[in-house]
Parts: C-alpha cells; structure tokens; sequence
C-alpha cells in the first residue's frame, strides 16, 4: 500500500509539474478566444463535454486559449455550423456524425443500422486507427477531426402507439436527421422518414406535423420529449457518434503547442462525455417513466435487423474498405 502510494505521489507531482511546464510554454502566446457552438441544451452530454474542454483548455494553456460555448443552435443548425468552421465564421463545434457526413460519405458507415453491439465495441472502433483515418479525410474538406464524442445508441419515440415491431411503424411520420442512410432505413422500417434540422423538429413535434423522432435517451430526457412523444421504443438501432471538429482557418491560426492541447483535450472531453451518458442512462429512463412515458425495453429486435438488411446492399459498396474493415475489427 505504502509503495502504491508514493507511486500514486510521484505520479501527482509529475503531472503537475508537467502542467506547470505546459503552462509556461504559452506565455509568448497572443490571447486567442474560441467559439465553439452545439445545437442542444444546457443539459445535453454535448455541453458537458463541451464544458469539460473548456475547463481542459483554457488550465493547459494557462489562459491563453479560451473557450466560448454557444448552445441552442444560437449559430444554426449543424450543417450551418459546419459550413461557418469552413470559412472561419465558426470555430469549432460538437457535431452530430450524421450531418459530418454530408461533409465526408465514408463517416456514414458508422450510421448503418445495427452496426455496432454495444458501446464499447464502437469506442474500440472509433478510437483506433479506422476511426482516426476518418477523422483526417475530413481535412480535405477544410474541417479538422478531434475527438469522437457521442450522440448514443438510438431509440425511437413517437406520440401515436407503441412499437413492437417494424410492422407497427408503417405510416408514422418520424423526423430523421438529413443524411440519406437514416432515411432510407427508417423507409425500411416502413415509416415515412423525414429528414429535417433538429430545432425544426422540435416544433413540428409540438404542432403535430410529425409523429415521432429517434434520438439516444439523453436526448428525450434534456428535451423533455415526453411532453409530446407517449411512446419510446429502445430498439438501439444506431450507435452515433458525434464529433468534436474544428475549422481549418481557426486550426491554422494556432501554433503547434496549443493544437496539442486542443486534441488533447478533445480527446479527454469527449471520453467523459461517454462516461456520464452511461451513468446518467437509467435514471434518466426512470424519470420518462415516471413522467407517463411508456418504454418498451424488449422489442423484436431480430425483426427490425431483418427489416433493415437491404441497407447493406444499398450501402455496403460505397463506403470503400470501411465497412468490411470495421466487421473484421469487431470480430477480433
């Protein structure tokens, strides 16, 4: 014990000091100020990673580099966001993997339906070396890849009946995020997918125009969904991810310590972000329940993976190498 502690110690000592080098090697530094920006609430795991890079930031670089967090969609929707960090009018943001791959298609290989079998096998996935290639391919288009972050293991909600099955979605009008792959599975299941912004679903979830959305628990919890949606199904037919991304200009303008920091930090944010989802996840469901939602945790999960094969077809070819390369990675 007495050893595991001096080590515990020396390890303490060494990390600070370590900071306090890092710290010292921006004094030369001009005060550069951030503006990254996400499209959800304050309660949103999004914004408590984003709050944790901050915090990690702004301490490495002893003040040097500073964030400011825009939540809301104050700044626009994501594809908004992300087209304003191609041309410097946005800094940085927690992006949604699905609007990123408009951006690059082979990051839409991690929406096709039932890819992953749990959280872990997606992070062995995302953290390695598939995920760090696609995290660069996005420099060829003025972005810059950080971290993955994530939006969740997706679950359907809507205000008109309970979903067992695929048969029971035909004819829902479900609002899905505006990448094709989400579409044309959800066209699959049988709904009518509709592909809109999310601050647009929100209303149109309030007025009735759409039936329903698919989200993480995290979502339906922050956005007190449960106002307007009756019915939650947790079929976990997407793992999404989400991705901290920065523009081009905004990267260029840094020099080389403080670009360490900034992926550092990314990197350390969003694995935090993961860790609070997991903890928060059953007491969220919880208070849904509690709040008259009714959740179905056991739906025919076999039948809506028959229902979504086509998607392979459809897809499985224009992905390159990915998708193969990610089955061979999970079955190690």
């Amino acid at each position: 014990m007495k050893t595991f502690t001096l080590n515990t110690l020396a390890l303490g000592i060494s990390l600070a000091l370590a900071g306090a080098a890092n710290a010292a090697d921006f004094d030369d530094m001009d005060p550069v100020t951030l503006r990254l920006a996400h499209v959800v609430n304050e309660q949103d795991g999004f914004h408590l990673a984003a709050t944790k890079f901050e915090e990690l930031v702004e301490a490495r670089t002893d003040g040097k580099v500073s964030i400011e967090i825009y939540p809301n969609a104050s700044l626009g929707d994501e594809r908004t966001l992300l087209e304003g960090m191609q041309i410097g009018t946005v800094d940085m943001g927690v992006i949604t993997n699905g609007p990123v791959a408009n951006f690059v298609e082979e990051m839409a290989v991690f929406e096709l339906p039932f890819l992953f079998p749990s959280p872990e096998a997606a992070y062995g996935v995302l953290d390695g070396e598939i995920g760090q290639e696609l995290l660069d391919k996005l420099s060829e288009v003025n972005l810059k890849g950080l971290a993955y972050a994530e939006r969740g293991f997706r679950n359907l909600t809507n205000s008109e009946r309970a979903v067992n099955t695929p048969d029971d979605m035909d004819g829902l009008r479900i609002r899905v995020m505006e990448n094709p792959v989400y579409t044309d599975t959800f066209r699959a299941l049988g709904a009518n997918a509709i592909p809109m912004a999310w601050n647009e679903a929100l209303t149109a979830m309030q007025q009735g125009t759409i039936d329903g959305q698919e989200n993480p628990v995290n979502v339906v919890h922050s956005f007190k969904l449960d106002e307007t949606q009756t019915y939650m199904t947790l079929s976990r037919h997407t793992y999404a991810p989400a991705i901290f991304v920065m523009g081009m200009p905004a990267w260029n303008k840094l020099p080389e310590n403080a670009q360490a920091v900034i992926e550092e930090a990314a990197q350390e944010a969003a694995e935090y972000e993961r860790q609070m989802n997991a903890e928060m996840e059953a007491e969220q469901l919880a208070s849904l329940k509690e709040a008259g939602m009714e959740i179905n945790e056991t739906p025919d999960i076999e039948a809506f993976q028959e229902a979504v094969a086509p998607i392979y077809d459809q897809y499985g070819q224009q992905f390159g190498d990915y998708l193969p390369r990610i089955r061979e990675a999970l079955a190690e």
